[in-house]
């Protein structure tokens, strides 16, 4: 695998900077709750955490946005937000950021979704969530399958981010994925399990390792470039990106054959939102004229400046490009 120069990788994310994009997905709230642990409930044997910082921020499809955005390019989300005080909050981060919500509608029969983790010395004690999973009524998924379709008019790639909380229907995917190769752009996949082989025809296909497994029902081998070959196949995608955690990623294209991308993380803080960051820089590097390989090697970067965050983070060009000149 041929290096990625300094200059390189300069140049693909300053012509980002020119790249529109639609994320399509589940959009969420991650909250945070942190404080400190020094004794035992009286009422329960369970810890007393004595809050000291509450903070929320951008999760689920939204944070592949807000990295999109961060890295400076031009953004427009497609989802869902309830009727409450989350969904206007959410829509308002949105709009601080100057990434469009002309296509996140607004439900009254279900809530936004909502993480909220219970922290003690930066580790996670508790999660507990609101949200509504069942996939959107049909006259809901008719509005958010137009809503794609318009937005990616104008797109220089789409992507489609499946938390599995009911927005990504199967009229949805297809809306968005067809309106994506009309537009003749690449889409960028981040499945989950519910809909996992349905994504037939997008550009990359970007499952974890755990998601690919389930999905088969049976062991991975990201190693062997015959069985990389049969699954993206298999899941009928133009390349297949396999994430694999402290394993660095495992990619196969037609016009790159079987490649793998060694991790470049030296410290792990948190892996919260990790795949997120790939997924908005390899749709980005992409758009910006990168081959796979660039764009599979610029994510890995950006992913270990990712993961010595705290929570959920975005990652700017310039991170990734310091990231490179100290982690070549």
């Amino acid at each position: 695998m041929a290096a990625l120069t300094h200059r390189r990788a300069e140049e693909l994310l300053t012509s980002v900077r020119s790249v529109r994009a639609v994320v399509v997905g589940d959009l969420m709230v991650d909250r945070y709750i942190s404080g400190v642990v020094d004794r035992v409930s009286p009422e329960a044997p369970v810890p007393v955490v004595r809050v000291e910082e509450e903070r929320a921020a951008i999760g689920g499809a939204g944070n592949v946005a807000a990295n999109i955005a961060a890295l400076g390019a031009a953004c427009s989300v497609v989802g869902c937000v309830g009727d409450d005080a989350d969904g206007r909050a959410l829509r308002e981060a949105f709009d601080a950021r100057g990434i469009d919500v002309s296509g996140v509608i607004v439900t009254d029969d279900r809530p936004t979704t909502v993480k909220t983790r219970v922290m003690a010395r930066h580790q996670q004690i508790v999660r507990f969530d609101r949200e509504g999973d069942a996939d959107v009524p049909a006259h809901v998924g008719a509005r958010l399958a137009e809503a794609a379709q318009t937005a990616t008019t104008i797109a220089d790639t789409v992507v489609l981010e499946d938390y599995n909380k009911g927005v990504l229907t199967l009229d949805v995917i297809r809306a968005a994925l067809d309106a994506a190769e009309e537009r003749g752009v690449p889409s960028v996949v981040d499945p989950k399990r519910r809909n996992f082989f349905e994504f037939s025809g997008a550009t990359v296909f970007k499952p974890n390792a755990k998601e690919l497994e389930d999905a088969l029902g049976s062991f991975i081998h990201p190693e062997n470039a015959s069985w990389m070959a049969e699954t993206r196949q298999r899941l009928h995608c133009g390349q297949l990106l396999l994430t694999l955690g402290e394993r660095g990623m495992a990619l196969h294209a037609d016009d790159v054959g079987h490649v793998r991308v060694p991790t470049v993380a030296r410290a792990v803080y948190d892996v919260s939102g990790a795949g997120d960051t790939v997924t908005a820089v390899v749709a980005t590097v992409m758009a910006a004229g990168g081959n796979p390989i660039e764009a599979a090697v610029l994510a890995n970067h950006a992913a270990a400046v990712e993961v010595g965050k705290a929570g959920v983070a975005t990652v700017t060009a310039e991170e990734i490009l310091n990231h490179i000149t100290t982690h070549p």
